[in-house]
């Protein structure tokens, strides 16, 4: 198996946000905060999974600070380049970057990929008020789309949305109302059409876009403009991105995701440690009832095709 959404917690990282941690993530904050590579190691090999594409994770590097920001992804990007050198075959790493500042950014991925050699790059669904179709971001697509980047697109909190639902934590719905949002945003703003080299990943089964694509992609159709001419097909679009099924392989969610997308377009992830333990995922996915092939492709296959790294490894 190969784990496309496994995060880290570097040790700069987790001194800079361990405090939102332990207070918005109460329940899991010591899982979090006391990871070590060493227990990434122990709990994939206890679950069989051969490598993981490792990420940082909400609350990311942008806290508001344009020079902490810069350092933080710095730091997390080396950090995440030695753990991939020192356990050959095992991680490869998606790059962060200190979005929404641009020239940081463009900087951070030509660090990256050209020097620590990362397998794509890590986005958050927004920052702050803009989401990635945003216009504003478009010097960034266009760098990624230049060098044909994947690119996974993890959700956070919209500001606006902070506090709303008292003893409702954010993960449980904003995480996934915010991922359809930030497939929205790249939709109606002509993103898929404009850089089509670029292979972006949703998690956790495409958050609440599933049931909502038709309508979605209907409305877009009706509304949206691009270089002056109204643009269709937008389903298509939709269909042609790449999801992981991180926590999300129950019965429903499962089914709704294979309605929308083929099987080649689906990756096993775990989210740890943010869950303790990986068979959160894998015992219902392996339990759903795919076929053999099927399933081979989603725990690896499919991963192995998209990521060069692993094209040859095996299991």
């Amino acid at each position: 198996m190969i784990d496309i959404h496994h995060h880290i917690s570097p040790p700069r990282y987790t001194e800079v946000v361990g405090a939102q941690f332990n207070s918005r993530n109460p329940a899991n904050a010591a899982n979090i905060l006391g990871w070590t590579p060493s227990r990434s190691i122990e709990a994939m090999d206890a679950s069989g999974i051969a490598a993981a594409v490792t990420s940082i994770s909400t609350p990311g590097v942008w806290l508001g600070d344009v020079l902490l920001a810069r350092r933080l992804a710095r730091e997390c990007n080396e950090y995440a380049a030695r753990m991939t050198n020192d356990y050959p075959g095992r991680f490869g790493f998606f790059a962060t970057v200190p979005m929404p500042d641009l020239d940081s950014t463009l900087d951070e991925i030509r660090y990256a990929f050209d020097v620590l050699g990362a397998d794509g790059v890590g986005l958050m669904s927004n920052y702050g008020s803009v989401w990635p179709g945003d216009p504003s971001l478009a010097p960034v697509l266009d760098e990624l789309n230049r060098r044909s980047a994947i690119v996974y697109v993890h959700p956070i909190l919209p500001v606006a949305c902070a506090g709303m639902m008292a003893g409702v934590g954010e993960s449980a719905l904003e995480y996934l109302f915010d991922t359809a949002r930030a497939i929205a945003s790249l939709l109606y703003n002509g993103s898929f059409i404009r850089w089509p080299n670029i292979r972006f990943i949703f998690p956790h089964a495409g958050g609440a876009l599933p049931p909502l694509a038709e309508r979605v992609s209907r409305m877009a159709d009706r509304d949206r403009r691009i270089d002056g001419k109204p643009a269709v097909g937008s389903l298509r679009e939709i269909k042609q991105l790449y999801f992981d099924v991180a926590t999300s392989t129950n019965p429903v969610t499962m089914a709704g995701l294979l309605r929308l997308a083929s099987i080649d377009r689906i990756m096993f992830g775990t989210d740890f440690p943010f869950v303790s333990s990986m068979s959160y995922t894998i015992d219902p996915l392996r339990s759903y009832g795919l076929a053999a092939a099927d399933l081979h492709a989603v725990e690896s296959g499919n991963a192995r095709r998209l990521f060069s790294r692993f094209s040859q490894s095996a299991g």
